[in-house]
């Protein structure tokens, strides 16, 4: 069991890293988005474009970012929506069991076939150097390909997760994974 509670805690410090990254990627979003609007009535107002497609399409790519690298950051720290109508009067074992059993039954093969479903798109998207439609857009197939990373990333924090519940689990203590 130390093994695995080893492993956890190598996937809790990389997906805690990328979600203090992510942080940043939301203050760079913000200023981005503020730009866009400065830009446009600025630019309206004194007869020259200001912002481009370019900018309105790194906001978008920013806000996926976020989005999908945040997912796996959320789950470490407990943040995702849970309907906790009896969740919060079970005891600490069996939070671990109901979370154990959702983390094996839905969270990872949600994870897998996600991947496996993008995968073909992903490659494609590689394979021709999607571009974006629009004049000055951006390449889309960075893009794309963090949908399969940040899932990825997903799928390694509900091990983790999963571990992390089995102990609680299987534990003979009154150890809680309750997050303060």
């Amino acid at each position: 069991m130390q093994i695995l509670l080893r492993l956890s805690r190598i996937i809790d410090r990389l997906n805690e890293s990328i979600g203090r990254l992510t942080y940043g990627l939301v203050i760079l979003m913000v200023l981005v988005g503020l730009w866009n609007v400065i830009g446009r009535y600025l630019g309206r107002a004194i007869g020259q474009n200001l912002t481009s497609n370019a900018f309105i399409e790194i906001q978008w790519y920013l806000f996926d970012l976020v989005f999908l690298l945040g997912g796996a950051y959320a789950l470490k720290h407990n943040e995702h929506v849970r309907v906790d109508i009896f969740y919060t009067r079970w005891s600490p074992k069996r939070k671990a069991l109901a979370n154990l059993i959702g983390t094996l039954l839905f969270l990872i093969p949600f994870s897998i076939i996600v991947v496996i479903v993008s995968w073909g798109a992903v490659l494609n998207s590689w394979a021709i150097l999607e571009n974006s439609p629009d004049p000055g857009g951006l390449p889309r197939y960075p893009i794309k390909t963090m949908i399969i990373i940040s899932f990825v990333l997903l799928f390694l924090q509900g091990i983790s997760e999963a571990i992390k519940n089995f102990a609680v689990f299987t534990s003979k203590s009154k150890l809680s994974l309750d997050k303060d």
